[in-house]
C-alpha cells in the first residue's frame, strides 16, 4: 500500500508540474476575430435606380464590408434600386443628400441604367468632383468612369471604361487605357463585371493605406 501511496503522489507531481509549464508558456488560445482594417470607415456606393450592374456592385460591397467598412447606397430616388440580372438594394440616400465629408470611398457602379441616371446628372458630377477635392477615394467601373470625366477629374490622368464610354473619357481630356482596372492617385476605374473583383481589392489597398 505504501509503494502504491509514493507512485500515486509521484503522479499527481508529475501533473502539477506538467500543469505549471503548460501555464507559464501559455494555453493555446482560441482564434480571435479576424482583423477588420477598414473597421470605422464609410464607403458609399451609388447606383442607377435602375439596370446597375450587379457583379459590379456586389464584389466590392462584400469585400469591404468582410473587412469592416460601413457601406451606403445612394441613387436618384430611395426605394429599392435593381440591377440588370436582378439584385435589390435598399437606398439610404438620394444624390441631393449625399454629404461627401461623411465617407472614406465613393464608388460609381456602371451598368446599362448609366446614361439615364447618372451622366449629365448635375449632383453626381458634384459628388465626383468634391470627393477627389477633399482626398476621397473615388471610383468607377464600366460606363460609370463618365461621371468622374465629366466632373473634369480625369483630365491628364491614365483611365479605363467599358467601351462605349471610351470616347467620352478621351473629350474630357483622359489618357484612355485597355486596362481591366487602373490607379491613379487614389481614383481607380475599371473595364466592366469581369474586373469587379479586382476593381474591389484596388479600392480595399487604397482604403487601407496600400
Amino acid at each position: 500500500m505504501r509503494k502504491i501511496a509514493l507512485v500515486a503522489v509521484a503522479l499527481v507531481a508529475v501533473a502539477l508540474a506538467a500543469y505549471a509549464l503548460y501555464t507559464y508558456t501559455g494555453a493555446p488560445k482560441a482564434p480571435r476575430e479576424a482583423e477588420k482594417p477598414l473597421k470605422g470607415m464609410k464607403v458609399l456606393f451609388i447606383v442607377s435606380f435602375r439596370n446597375f450592374r450587379d457583379e459590379e456592385l456586389k464584389a466590392p460591397l462584400e469585400l469591404l464590408k468582410e473587412l469592416g467598412a460601413e457601406a451606403y447606397i445612394a441613387s436618384t430616388q430611395k426605394g429599392v434600386a435593381r440591377g440588370m440580372l436582378g439584385m435589390l438594394v435598399d437606398v439610404n440616400l438620394t444624390l441631393s443628400e449625399v454629404d461627401v465629408s461623411k465617407f472614406d470611398a465613393i464608388v460609381f457602379i456602371g451598368g446599362r441604367g448609366t446614361p439615364k441616371y447618372l451622366w449629365r446628372n448635375p449632383e453626381a458630377v458634384r459628388i465626383a468632383k468634391e470627393a477627389y477635392e477633399e482626398g476621397k477615394v473615388v471610383a468607377a467601373i464600366c460606363l460609370a468612369p463618365g461621371v468622374l470625366a465629366e466632373a473634369g477629374i480625369l483630365k491628364g490622368k491614365r483611365a479605363t471604361a467599358y467601351h462605349t464610354a471610351k470616347q467620352m473619357l478621351i473629350e474630357h481630356g483622359a489618357e484612355y487605357v485597355s486596362e481591366k482596372v487602373v490607379v491613379e492617385g487614389k481614383i481607380v476605374t475599371a473595364m466592366g463585371p469581369e474586373a469587379a473583383e479586382e476593381f474591389a481589392e484596388a479600392i480595399a489597398k487604397l482604403l487601407s493605406g496600400g
